[in-house]
């Protein structure tokens, strides 16, 4: 599908393409002899500010921090400076700017009373009356009144003006990756700066040791105090640790402590071994009470292991075989049989008393057994009463301890750090030196005088390019081909030089004839040639013009237009424009000769309306009389049918028409013609307004020939030497010019 007609002549080829340089560098070009007028003016501005600029005159005092100073004595803490720390050296230039350095060199040097450092007082006597007269003359305003000093705020004030000015002379700078500091000052006096430089050096080396004076004067202070504090602390600990010994008669706790701790473990012990005898006993004598048979006495383990027990046994076993031998031999009366049962049976009584005797020992035991565990436990619940009376005791002996150690640990840091101040106290170490003193410079460090006019031209140059192109971006104007191009989307068919001529006039009638104006006539003729290559096809041509708005010069360019063409071939020029005629008047033709109107309303003949032009041999049809309703007037048939009928006398038929964005006579005209041309002031119109008249065509589904950029300057323009000037660059005219 191909692109709508409004598309090709509203997208303007700088939105969619890159940057246009050469654009850019033709706009400088234009504007050069302004660029240069407006850098050379500000240049020789900043020249006459620049030489009248009072020189100064910078010196420089170098510094090296001793960073890793030797260790006298490890106080470090007192000073309260870690010289191992990144940040040191920052630290030592940031007190290097500060305001009380600054201070202590003005102090130093009476910097408030140097008049080539302070400058004398500023007074303009115009000034202050105008200020007096504006108070008086305004009495409504806020008054201030005048305040009288004393000596006391005037020194104030001065000492706060040096310091502040000082502060603005001085620039302190870290060398990289050293321990080095510079000082440069820049005053109006060499000597003064060099002074100053050194003067400053000093006061930050003797504000250093001051410092370090006053940091050890106020730690001696400190520490002397805090020292009668904690000898008091240590002396109430002591005493108080003391008569804990004495009240509570003890002399080595811990050995009373750890006796009682083993005593108390041994009762432990043997509670452990009674309580098991005791539940051992508790089982034999449960099984004795039972009431139970000697014979089941007898089996009781620990009664049939009993040693006593088991020799009665034997001898009871030997006495049972004895008897049992005898019997085979003799009988039962026998004595010797007797005497051997008698034996047998007095064994057996002492088995038995023996057993009773044994079970009365174990319950004897059992009491025994009972009776020790009762009383063990009795001995250890005092011995725990004990223990924790004496840990108790312990505890509150080891709290004073370690109070009375904890005073006597700091009562000797603070004595041993008081010995160690006083030791320093006479002692002071700088932190700095001086590497290189500030010497006098004859020659001025600023200003650069031929550096700054420089800059000055080249950055008014530079501010001169950028309003230049500002100012092209900010034009809404059509000044050259590239804009029609480029803006309009459309082809310039001609461009029309802009004449000197007296303002309000109009451009005389016959300049195309003119041979002094040889080249403005080329630019027609130009304009006539590339008209005539757009319509070879055609045999009569009805070639139309028109404008955006009024005063853009189409009814000159239509009258030149048709002197070219009229040297061609049969022309006519019609005046079609019925609102504001202008073409008559040019011709110095009346205002009531008949024309246009009078032939379409056919009122008149042709032959009566028709003015034949002899100098430029071309016939002239002006507008005639103005009709009430002119639109309607070129709507109807009549004037297509007069249109037609000049087509068939003349080969061209020019004709000049009323502005698109007035009213739109020009959209019922274009109808009858063959070629619309759109005539365009250069540098003027705006190209929305120009773009709005062109649209109005192509959506009536006219087709616009091309651009003539009318009134260009041609000494402003890039395209004088590309469109008009070949003819009189090279002398190539004709024989009557």
């Amino acid at each position: 599908m191909t692109k709508d007609f409004r598309e090709v002549l509203f997208d303007s080829p700088s939105e969619n393409d890159a940057l246009d340089l050469k654009q850019y560098i033709k706009t400088v070009k234009v504007y050069s002899g302004r660029i240069f007028i407006l850098a050379l003016a500000f240049t020789t501005l900043c020249a006459v500010v620049v030489l009248r600029m009072t020189p100064q005159f910078s010196s420089t005092a170098t510094l090296i921090i001793e960073a890793n100073k030797a260790n006298v004595v490890s106080i470090e803490e007192v000073y309260g400076l870690d010289t191992e720390r990144k940040d040191y050296m920052q630290t030592q230039y940031e007190i290097l700017r500060s305001r009380k350095i600054a201070e202590r060199t003005v102090e130093s040097l009476s910097l408030y009373n140097n008049v080539d450092f302070i400058g004398s007082e500023p007074s303009n006597p115009f000034l202050k009356s105008l200020t007096s007269g504006a108070a008086e003359l305004l009495p409504f305003l806020p008054q201030s009144e005048a305040k009288t000093l004393t000596e006391a705020e005037t020194l104030a004030l001065q000492k706060k003006r040096a310091v502040n000015k000082l502060i603005q002379s001085v620039s302190v700078a870290m060398v990289k990756n050293t321990q080095i500091l510079k000082i440069t000052v820049t005053t109006t006096k060499p000597s003064l700066s060099a002074d100053i430089a050194n003067a400053m050096a000093d006061v930050f080396i003797e504000s250093h040791l001051q410092a370090k004076l006053d940091m050890t004067e106020k730690a001696t202070r400190f520490l002397t105090n805090s020292l009668d504090g904690l000898q008091q602390k240590l002396q109430q600990s002591e005493k108080t640790l003391s008569e804990f010994y004495e009240e509570n008669q003890v002399v080595n706790l811990d050995g009373v402590v750890g006796l009682a701790a083993t005593e108390l473990e041994q009762l432990n012990k043997q509670l452990l071994e009674a309580q098991t005898s005791l539940e051992f006993n508790s089982l034999i004598y449960k099984q004795t009470r039972a009431g139970v048979s000697i014979e089941s006495l007898a089996r009781i383990p620990e009664v049939l292991n009993h040693p006593l027990i088991q020799d009665i046994r034997r001898e009871e076993s030997r006495a049972l075989t004895k008897v049992s031998e005898l019997a085979k031999t003799y009988g039962p009366k026998h004595p010797t049989m007797i005497s051997a049962q008698a034996e047998l049976d007095a064994i057996q009584e002492t088995f038995e008393r023996q057993i009773d005797s044994l079970i009365s020992s174990i319950a004897t035991q059992f009491s025994v057994s009972q009776e020790r565990v009762t009383n063990l436990q009795r001995e250890i619940s005092e011995a725990k009463a004990k223990f924790r009376r004496l840990s108790a005791l312990d505890n509150k002996r080891k709290t004073l301890e370690r109070e009375r150690d904890t005073n006597q640990q700091l009562y000797d840091s603070f004595f041993t750090r008081l010995k160690e101040t006083d030791e320093l106290g006479g002692f002071e170490s700088a932190n700095a030196s001086v590497l290189d003193e500030a010497l006098a410079s004859s020659v001025p460090s600023k200003p650069n005088k031929k550096l700054l006019i420089i800059a000055a031209f080249v950055l008014s140059s530079g501010l001169g390019v950028v309003l230049a192109l500002v100012m092209d971006f900010l034009n809404s104007g059509i000044r050259s081909v590239e804009d029609v191009e480029r803006k309009l989307g459309q082809r310039m068919l001609g461009l029309i030089p802009w004449l000197a001529h007296k303002k309000k006039t109009d451009l005389p009638i016959r300049t195309f004839f003119d041979g002094k104006q040889h080249q403005f006539a080329e630019a027609v003729r130009t304009l006539r040639t590339s008209l005539s290559l757009l319509n070879l096809e055609r045999d009569q041509q009805a070639i139309m013009v028109t404008s955006s708005v009024p005063k853009e010069g189409k009814t000159t360019v239509s009258i030149n237009l048709a002197f070219s063409l009229g040297q061609l071939d049969k022309t006519i020029l019609v005046e079609a424009d019925l609102r504001r005629p202008t073409v008559a008047k040019q011709f110095d033709v009346p205002s009531y000769q008949p024309g246009v109107a009078n032939l379409v309303l056919k009122s008149h003949k042709f032959e009566e309306c028709l003015i034949k032009d002899e100098d430029s041999n071309i016939d002239i049809l002006t507008a005639g009389t103005i009709p009430s309703n002119p639109q309607e007037l070129l709507a109807g048939k009549g004037f297509q049918e007069l249109i037609d009928e000049l087509k068939t006398q003349y080969k061209y038929v020019v004709i000049d028409t009323a502005p698109t964005q007035a009213v739109s006579d020009s959209m019922i005209i274009a109808n009858s013609c063959d070629s619309v041309l759109y005539v365009v002031k250069a540098d003027s119109t705006s190209d929305k307004v120009i773009k709005s008249g062109l649209a109005r065509f192509i959506q009536v589904g006219h087709r616009v020939d091309g651009v003539i950029l009318n009134q260009v300057n041609l000494k402003k323009s890039d395209v004088a030497q590309r469109y008009g000037g070949f003819y009189d660059e090279y002398g190539y005219t004709s024989h009557k010019s």
